[in-house]
């Protein structure tokens, strides 16, 4: 947790979840969050997903893509 600490520091007076969001948003366009992406697969390709997701191996967010 202690890498995360300085990233998170913003959250501790936030008690509206709706507020967190704004922080959060904030904190990305400041560049000081940086979210992480494993992979993007089509929406065709949801069964695989999942299954990729249930074997351990996403190191990050894995996104399904809805659209061209």
């Amino acid at each position: 947790m202690a890498p995360f600490v300085k990233q998170l520091h913003p959250f501790r007076a936030v008690k509206d979840p709706g507020d967190r969001l704004a922080v959060l948003g904030e904190l990305i366009e400041a560049g000081k969050v940086t979210p992480v992406v494993d992979r993007v697969f089509p929406l065709s390709d949801v069964p695989e997903a999942i299954r990729y997701l249930e074997s351990g191996q996403a190191c990050g967010k894995v996104v399904v893509a809805v659209g061209p």
